[in-house]
């Protein structure tokens, strides 16, 4: 059985990169639909279960909440996961991920937006998430 696709909240996009590079620039520069890398960071200093959002430009836009990474860093052992950028935010940006190697599909409601020529800058809160929520095994 295919796991349902999901949006996930990208936060950390007012710091800087360690190249220099400007995480919420990177996010403007973001189309809707673009390929996203997600990268686990075992080693990172602050979270062990850390995993970093990468543009398709190799740039760093922000982190998996700390929360959601834990769930996500298992199913990228287990299974085929890809991720496209979904929108901006004020807390940083949405993607959507689709698994077992199904490709993840904009929402409606981006769809609309983009239809429109207009994409949406105002989202929820970083905690509400519009799919199903599983739990953290």
């Amino acid at each position: 059985m295919t796991l349902p696709s999901m949006s996930l909240a990208i936060v950390g996009s007012a710091h800087k990169n360690s190249d220099g590079s400007d995480r919420r620039a990177e996010i403007d520069a973001c189309m809707p639909g673009e390929p996203i890398d997600l990268v686990l960071e075992p080693d990172n200093e602050f979270d062990c279960h850390a995993i970093a959002v990468y543009s398709s430009r190799a740039v760093q836009i922000g982190y998996v909440r700390a929360d959601r990474a834990p769930r996500i860093g298992s199913l990228l052992g287990s299974t085929e996961v890809r991720a496209i950028f979904q929108r901006p935010a004020e807390f940083g940006a949405w993607v959507r991920l689709a698994f077992d190697g199904e490709d993840p599909a904009l929402t409606d409601a981006m769809l609309e937006d983009q239809d429109e020529g207009v994409i949406r800058h105002i989202a929820p809160e970083p905690d509400f998430y519009p799919d199903e929520i599983w739990p953290d095994d």
